[in-house]
């Protein structure tokens, strides 16, 4: 069925239709314009696991929202399809979360890795099969671009991304990400993790073609993180929330707060969007959650500034949602995930 068929057989208006898509969605993988890869992958997070089933949670919980969006105009018709989830990772994520998590144990417990062949063992197997992954989001990523649709990432932890980036890097050439979240992530390879969550940021700056990270809602880090974000200040600016707090204490306004944020970034712009940059009330079961945080309405009205001041969103992922039976944080992710479509469509003239 063509694309202006399913639209004009579609009510939006109708019962929320539990049929396995995005919010009810009429489309296909060949009649939408954005194409969600769910990677449902956690095996390096420090903390509490479940984000894996992130992607899973927010698939279900959409069907509760409704399509109306007051800031895009019939935005439904853009067309999201969230692919299947891929069973081989979802297993190979089972089987390697609890090797992990005794590894973890073992390093934060003291344990000296380099004396123990067990460990180095398990550290070996869980990066390749990291740099596996990182290579299967590469390749499903840049198919979605040879479509001629738009790519967003939906984790999972916030490894996941990665081989997303270098997908777009590959097609772009160059370009900026605004990254949203409590922590920094970037850390050299976080407990021996060549992939580590913690670590995203760090890999993707060895990156030649990121011209510049921006950073929103920083809240818990290391100093060594800290120093290594000042040493590349003309490419790395971090908006740290006491920062942005401060100022909002001294009347600086979020719109000028907004400006100043977006003035940091090229005309193309990635957004990596983790959960937890969020006041933890809006995603109390992600992996790592942090008091303060930005408000729904703040994090929503910067994307919507960003496209607005003519920057051109080139990809996103979402990551760190809690998984199934975390019904809250489904519906929050399930909204933030639709904004993210509808404004990624907007900017490239989709809808």
């Amino acid at each position: 069925m063509q694309k202006a068929e399913i639209i004009r057989s579609f009510d939006p208006n109708g019962v929320g239709l539990r049929n396995g898509r995005f919010i009810g969605l009429p489309f296909d993988a060949d009649s939408a314009e954005v194409l969600l890869l769910p990677v449902p992958w956690d095996v390096t997070v420090s903390y509490r696991a479940g984000t894996s089933g992130g992607p899973e949670n927010i698939l279900e919980a959409s069907s509760q929202l409704d399509l109306f969006d007051p800031d895009i105009e019939d935005a439904w018709k853009l067309g999201i399809y969230f692919l299947p989830i891929n069973p081989d990772w979802q297993e190979r994520n089972a089987a390697l979360r609890p090797l992990a998590a005794g590894y973890i144990d073992f390093v934060e417990s003291g344990g000296s890795v380099e004396h123990n062949q067990d460990m180095r063992t398990i550290l070996g197997e869980i990066n390749l099969s990291c740099a596996a992954l990182r290579q299967w989001v590469c390749d499903q990523t840049l198919d979605t671009l040879r479509q001629g649709k738009l790519p967003g990432l939906v984790g999972g932890d916030h490894s996941t991304p990665l081989g997303q980036i270098d997908a777009l890097l590959e097609v772009h050439g160059a370009f900026g990400i605004l990254h949203l979240d409590a922590h920094m992530d970037l850390r050299e390879a976080y407990e021996g993790f060549t992939y580590s969550h913690a670590s995203i940021f760090w890999n993707v700056l060895q990156r030649k073609g990121i011209t510049q990270l921006t950073q929103v809602g920083i809240r818990d880090y290391c100093e060594a993180e800290a120093l290594f974000a000042k040493e590349l200040a003309g490419r790395v600016a971090v908006f740290f929330d006491q920062q942005l707090q401060e100022q909002a204490f001294q009347g600086i306004s979020w719109q000028e707060q907004c400006t100043r944020i977006i003035a940091t970034l090229p005309e193309k712009v990635y957004i990596s969007f983790d959960i937890d940059a969020l006041d933890p009330k809006l995603c109390p079961n992600t992996g790592t959650p942090v008091p303060g945080g930005l408000s729904l309405p703040q994090a929503l009205y910067l994307i919507k500034q960003l496209v607005s001041g003519g920057r051109t969103i080139i990809g996103f992922d979402l990551n760190e949602v809690g998984g199934l039976g975390c019904t809250w944080d489904g519906n929050v992710g399930a909204r933030v995930l639709y904004k993210l479509c509808n404004w990624l469509g907007r900017s490239n003239g989709r809808i």
